[in-house]
């Protein structure tokens, strides 16, 4: 589609978010809404101590991590479930998003329609789409690099 613009030259990402301060954090959630098989990249803004807040929790990983300002981490926020702690008082912390919507994904799987244009224009391949559904979890593992892979 010609006429859509990138939100950023050199990214490869259809949405961005940015969170204005001062203290933004979240409480433990997925993004069941984005493409579980992309990666959302989080980065944290601001002027804050990574020792008394700021910390990224990836719960399923039980992983803590001390996350400063200027860190980047990459991760499928549809499968993990993640969360951030406040910063301490005085700090500021701004985060910036980028992900992938699965809808998007969903919209070109349909023939660029919606789904009830689908159902409406083209049942059979609705019905395809469906059955694909319970076996997709698995075409989509095998598209993720593995250690064998790497030189």
């Amino acid at each position: 589609m010609p006429h859509l613009r990138r939100n950023f030259p050199n990214s490869v990402y259809f949405c961005a978010a940015f969170n204005f301060g001062p203290d933004v954090w979240t409480f433990k959630h997925r993004d069941i809404m984005d493409l579980p098989i992309a990666w959302c990249t989080i980065q944290a803004g601001g002027s804050f101590d990574p020792k008394k807040g700021g910390h990224f929790i990836i719960w399923e990983l039980k992983l803590v991590i001390e996350f400063p300002p200027g860190s980047l981490i990459l991760i499928s926020s549809a499968t993990f479930t993640h969360s951030n702690i406040p910063v301490a008082e005085g700090d500021w912390r701004v985060p910036f998003t980028q992900f992938a919507p699965g809808g998007l994904f969903r919209y070109v799987e349909y023939g660029y329609r919606t789904k009830k244009v689908l159902i409406e224009e083209d049942p059979a391949l609705y019905e395809e789409v469906c059955r694909l559904r319970s076996t997709r979890w698995q075409t989509h593992l095998g598209l993720l690099s593995k250690l064998d892979m790497q030189e």
